[in-house]
């Protein structure tokens, strides 16, 4: 009877992720240096780039960096929020001008409101924003708004390279990835379930302003994926753009970083209920823990047996998501069962504090 509810479970539970390692599989047309003139020729909007920065001193200069003589960019804009240490200063060397990030409301959420405030100051036509931790090619922000010109985009998402470290950060994170794919596919899934990476957005700025995006989405501590959804529940498209040869991602230093800073958002609190993270982790439990052990004990059945097959095919699939491999990445179904603890402890105690602030007045 055991064997038959592992059967069972693991049955449902593939059935569940398969959709979205379909998904996840299909190619996307990457953006590149020159796509721009393909996407949308003629069309050459003025862009300005929009940096929310809060003590990042050793991270923006490198950011900044890869921006000059930036195609279509007519300014950059670094939000400075409330930082003590000298991330405004370097950023005043490097070329950007700087915005304080001031007025914002009780419980709001600092990202958030440090965007509002730089939507509010910038010019462009388009905004593209980065974070600190990005690495972009020059052509990046001209070649995102193209494609999301093209494509009829509200709001473009970029997705890039991960850059890790050590060896055992990039074990952790290739696993965590492997989360939100099973769940949401790579890029997301389209609708109203779906996730955007807030390292790298773009949009026009009269959509932000007129919409009020960031005030929508000012409490929420996963604002990115929550502001992803308003903007389809208001009936515009929202996509995820490959920009993998122009966009490099430093998230963290290693192993206890990437646990802690990714742990906080994994289980993306705030925005999917709560019935649906716990079936999510049930989920992630059996097809990342209960399959691998069940062959490592010699009692598979042939569903587990296709379970871990698939999660084998993952990391072919995952790979060019990595600036690097090594053993460290390849080695990462060691770590599923880290990752699913991961997703479990921030569904059952959501992380409160990032970046020395509470959450709850971030």
């Amino acid at each position: 009877m055991l064997f038959a509810w592992q059967w069972v479970l693991e049955a449902l539970a593939l059935a569940a992720i398969m959709p979205m390692v379909v998904r996840a599989a299909r190619k996307r047309e990457p953006i590149a240096a020159g796509s721009a003139m393909r996407d949308a020729p003629g069309a050459v909007p003025t862009i300005s780039i929009v940096i929310p920065a809060r003590n990042e001193e050793l991270r923006i200069g490198a950011c900044l960096d890869g921006l000059r003589g930036a195609p279509g960019v007519t300014e950059v804009i670094v939000v400075d929020d409330d930082s003590s240490d000298g991330t405004a200063r370097v950023a005043a060397v490097a070329g950007a001008r700087v915005v304080r990030a001031e007025g914002r409301p009780e419980r709001a959420m600092g990202k958030p409101w440090a965007l509002r405030c730089g939507v509010d100051a910038a010019r462009g036509e388009w905004i593209v924003t980065l974070d600190a931790d990005t690495r972009p090619d020059a052509q990046l922000a001209l070649a995102l708004v193209a494609r999301a010109i093209r494509d009829d985009l509200a709001l473009a998402s970029a997705g890039g390279r991960f850059r890790c470290r050590t060896a055992m950060g990039r074990w952790l994170h290739a696993a965590m990835l492997t989360t939100l794919v099973y769940r949401f596919g790579a890029g997301g899934t389209p609708g109203k379930r779906g996730v955007a990476n807030g390292q790298c957005l773009a949009f026009r700025r009269s959509d932000a302003i007129d919409g009020a995006w960031f005030d929508v989405v000012a409490h929420d501590i996963v604002e990115d994926v929550a502001l992803a959804r308003h903007v389809h529940g208001a009936g515009k498209r929202v996509g995820f753009v490959d920009a993998s040869r122009l966009l490099v991602v430093e998230m963290f230093d290693g192993f206890a970083d990437t646990w802690r800073g990714w742990g906080r958002s994994l289980a993306l609190p705030g925005v999917e209920p709560m019935w649906r993270q716990i079936v999510q982790v049930v989920v992630l439990g059996v097809v990342m823990v209960l399959a691998p052990v069940s062959i490592t004990l010699g009692v598979p059945s042939v569903v587990s047996i296709v379970i871990v097959a698939m999660r084998i095919g993952t990391l072919f699939g995952t790979r060019r998501a990595y600036e690097r491999g090594g053993a460290g990445y390849w080695l990462s179904p060691l770590a599923d069962p880290i990752a699913v603890l991961a997703v479990l402890g921030n569904v059952i105690v959501p992380r409160r504090v990032w970046r020395g602030r509470s959450t709850q007045e971030r």
